[in-house]
């Protein structure tokens, strides 16, 4: 049960509610006015508790839950606690995700501006958009309607916020266009100078960057990510991308839309991803790569050229994913043979290259 300190809790929910809500099939279908308080997970899952399974390694869990509700798929609908309510779907998490959206919405904003928000007079800020305690908005910038500024957030001289955008507190926006219902997390900075330079042992030279970073709609931007503007041309981050916490972004890189970029990924200056693409945590990305549609890296991976749409990669530099595998099963092999007279591994299939007469 999530702590009501925190979270709020607007159910209950009947059971045929829910399903309407999410497209799942109830079953039975007599259940429709079966009442659900909260969701949680199936370990400590009550009779009034909806839970879900998605990953068929929890089956046993599953059976041996108490949860009075579940959402699964069609093919593990017998594998259900007895009488417990059934939500079938192709696709559970979604569906899961759904209902507790449901029971958990996002706070209403409350519009109004802290008397410590500072806002400059050339400012424009949308009806119904909230300014929190030391909020620095600059010239000429525009926050739209419904917007919730954090604490101590600064959106600098001309950056535009788009409608019902959320940005945390400690924020700095600069040199950036950031599209609607975007959520900006504690701490990001996006529009900072890029890592520009011309490098000469005299010293040197900063290589002024002149372009900005544009975020689409429906963006998530986690806490602590950076985002450099661009040094001509602009950094664009694609409509509906996730970005997780501490994710480096260099100047003039193009996030395609819908991308997931897990926890300290690094992309280096003019990287290309395109649509889709999902980069697992502490991947790092070269300079003026390409990473084709619907590619996966994954953790840790380095990505030093480019990567065909659809391919699988991990390693460094990253290879295709079963190709990846298959070193390190042979590597493990060869760290397990047992070491021969001249001390390397011992192989059967070749003969010692130094061979000693008694």
């Amino acid at each position: 049960m999530a702590d009501p300190r925190f979270f709020r809790n607007v159910g209950p929910f009947a059971a045929g509610a829910l399903a309407d809500a999410v497209g799942a099939v109830l079953d039975p279908p007599e259940a429709r006015d079966r009442v659900f308080k909260e969701t949680g997970p199936l370990s400590s899952a009550d009779a009034d508790t909806v839970s879900f399974l998605d990953n068929p390694k929890y089956v046993t869990a599953l059976t041996e839950s108490a949860a009075g509700g579940v959402v699964l798929r069609p093919e593990h609908a017998h594998r259900a606690p007895n009488g417990a309510v059934r939500f079938l779907s192709d696709l559970p998490y979604r569906s899961f995700a759904l209902i507790v959206q449901a029971f958990y919405p996002e706070p209403a904003v409350e519009p109004g501006v802290h008397p410590a928000a500072s806002i400059d007079p050339s400012a424009r800020i949308g009806d119904g958009a909230r300014l929190d305690a030391g909020v620095v908005i600059g010239p000429d910038a525009e926050i739209g309607e419904g917007c919730w500024i954090g604490a101590n957030t600064v959106v600098d001289r001309a950056v535009r916020v788009g409608p019902r955008t959320r940005v945390g507190p400690n924020v700095t926006l600069s040199f950036c266009l950031i599209g609607a219902d975007c959520r900006i997390l504690a701490g990001v900075r996006i529009g900072t100078r890029g890592f520009g330079f011309a490098m000469d042992q005299r010293g040197h030279i900063d290589l002024p960057q002149l372009g900005r970073v544009v975020v689409g709609d429906g963006v998530e931007i986690g806490a602590n990510t950076t985002i450099d503007r661009g040094m001509g041309g602009d950094t664009v981050v694609g409509d509906g991308a996730k970005i997780d916490n501490l994710v480096q972004i260099g100047h003039n890189v193009t996030v395609g839309r819908g991308s997931v970029l897990c926890a300290q990924t690094g992309i280096a200056g003019s990287a290309v991803l395109e649509d889709f693409v999902v980069a697992a945590g502490q991947v790092g990305i070269g300079p003026h790569t390409r990473i084709g549609r619907g590619a996966q890296l994954a953790a840790r991976s380095g990505v030093i050229r480019d990567i065909p749409a659809g391919a699988k990669v991990g390693g460094v530099p990253a290879i295709p994913l079963r190709e990846f595998h298959r070193q390190n099963t042979a590597l493990a092999r060869l760290a397990r043979r047992p070491a021969g007279p001249t001390g390397r591994a011992e192989d059967d299939d070749h003969e010692p290259d130094d061979k000693t007469d008694d």
